[in-house]
């Protein structure tokens, strides 16, 4: 099975691919095709904006079709996910069409992104595509991970495999809906 896992932070001090990273790895292990899309090293210009190269839009919009399912893994900024995930979201709709996605979040403190999983689930369902109810959040973001993006306690190493178990199950039964109906 073919999952995007999209990394939606920017910044050079930036903690939430710790995150995104052990997921690839834990996915990977799972026997999956995993495709990293990192916001930080495809920028996309900004919506709309004329006359900018948008290769990158058409290289994104690529993996994103031919995937299965996706992760969204973002850090919450100001109680919302990242504005290069926004400019990212809004390029694309027909690719995310009957797509489940699941939301990884993470924060600098104790909230954990719940605001910003939130918002996206809503984001997720407006882009025609099936949210997963389960969100993966990590609280303290800067203490979570170790240099080689393994779990530094087991309780978020408990909170990952329960999601990935979930994601994985409504991924699969999803994409074997599609297989037996034409998807619209």
């Amino acid at each position: 099975m073919k999952i995007a896992i999209i990394l939606g932070s920017v910044r050079k001090e930036r903690q939430s691919h710790r995150l995104a990273f052990f997921l690839e790895n834990q996915l990977a292990n799972r026997g999956m095709d995993i495709n990293v899309i990192d916001m930080a090293n495809t920028p996309l210009p900004v919506f709309g904006q004329k006359g900018v190269d948008d290769s990158a839009v058409e290289e994104v919009g690529k993996i994103l079709q031919e995937s299965d399912a996706l992760i969204i893994v973002t850090p919450e900024y100001h109680g919302s996910y990242s504005g290069a995930l926004k400019n990212m979201l809004d390029y694309y709709w027909a690719e995310f069409k009957k797509k489940p996605i699941g939301v990884a979040a993470a924060s600098g403190g104790k909230m954990a992104g719940i605001n910003a999983s939130t918002q996206l689930q809503h984001v997720i369902l407006s882009l025609g595509a099936y949210a997963l109810p389960l969100k993966l959040l990590v609280p303290e973001i800067q203490k979570a991970f170790n240099d080689s993006f393994e779990p530094l306690n087991e309780t978020i190493a408990r909170s990952a495999n329960k999601f990935l178990d979930e994601f994985l199950w409504f991924t699969e039964a999803i994409v074997a809906k599609k297989e037996l109906t034409e998807v619209v």
